[in-house]
């Protein structure tokens, strides 16, 4: 049967039918809001490179944090910047690192918020590379053990959920098995389990001062081009123990995100990287597209494409516009 008794317009003839049969829904409950901590006091500078974004000290990341929490949004992702970088990155798992200090403060001023914290060395180490380097290769066992000192340390400051996302070999292992020893049962793994080597990153390297010193990232983390392998990294973590499995980036790779959730049971996240939010900020600010219509496209697109968790810059601004 087909036109005219057919008319898919029909549906389409006001927003009000629209929303009613609209497959895809973005929620507040899907947002993670990422937040940049270093040390100090009264820190909030907005960042060139990023924008709308800042670098806070942890009692105005508090604050922030407070901000968030009134919009709706369940949770922060917390990366943080070193007062001093060393070959293996130990200022990492320091008890008042700025990080750990965060979220205590946080946990202080909104108690249910969650806090997720990213567990890599590219930030602390003086290579810029994610893990300790050995011949000039980072080398992938001696690095789990520090990943999983760091994300102890994270758990013991109170984070709920610890996000590895350095693409070390068997680092979800390592981490959950140091949490277990511990007694910290309760603490959730977020693995970064399909992290490509991307051009999309460019921005956050420069907030979080973690270019490499020399070469590249492309021994560890993975080639845009490979889909299967992808699949393959993912069993793997959810083997070794994630709760929570995430791809990144995500605009470029919802096919991985859609193939992820037909085969994964988990809660799969997207990460909205820098490079894929500064794309559509440039581009609004050049008059090219409508800032708002583009972020919620895309958000949408994203649902659609399976991801239940939305990493995204844009997670203020998108909860003030669905309240």
């Amino acid at each position: 049967m087909g036109f005219p008794k057919v008319r898919m317009r029909r549906l389409r003839t006001s927003d009000t039918m629209r929303r009613l049969v609209r497959e895809t829904t973005v929620s507040v409950d899907d947002f993670v809001y990422p937040l940049f901590v270093r040390k100090g006091q009264g820190l909030k500078e907005p960042i060139e490179s990023m924008t709308g974004c800042c670098h806070f000290s942890p009692d105005t990341i508090a604050h922030e944090a407070a901000e968030v929490a009134s919009l709706g949004i369940p949770a922060v992702l917390l990366f943080g910047l070193p007062e001093k970088k060393d070959e293996i990155g130990s200022e990492a798992w320091a008890p008042d690192g700025a990080v750990q200090t965060a979220i205590r403060e946080i946990r202080n001023v909104c108690p249910d918020l969650l806090i997720i914290t990213d567990i890599c060395l590219c930030a602390y180490t003086d290579s810029g590379h994610c893990g300790v380097i050995k011949d000039d290769r980072v080398d992938n066992d001696s690095t789990c053990r520090l990943l999983a000192k760091m994300a102890l340390s994270h758990a013991r400051a109170g984070a709920d959920i610890v996000a590895p996302s350095d693409m070390m070999d068997g680092r979800v292992a390592a981490i959950r098995t140091a949490l277990e020893d511990e007694g910290l049962c309760d603490v959730a793994i977020m693995s970064y389990a399909a992290k490509f080597a991307s051009a999309f990153y460019g921005p956050f390297r420069d907030v979080a001062e973690s270019a490499p010193s020399f070469g590249d990232r492309r021994t560890y983390q993975m080639d845009p081009a490979n889909g299967d392998e992808a699949m393959r990294e993912i069993a793997l973590d959810v083997a070794e123990g994630a709760d929570i499995i995430m791809v990144k980036p995500a605009l470029c790779f919802m096919d991985i995100i859609c193939r992820a959730k037909q085969r994964f049971d988990l809660p799969l996240a997207a990460y909205f990287v820098s490079g894929e939010y500064m794309m559509i900020n440039a581009a609004a600010e050049a008059g090219l597209l409508d800032r708002d219509q583009a972020m919620m496209e895309s958000l949408h697109c994203l649902k659609r494409a399976g991801a239940d968790i939305l990493i995204t810059y844009f997670a203020k601004d998108a909860a003030g516009l669905l309240k």
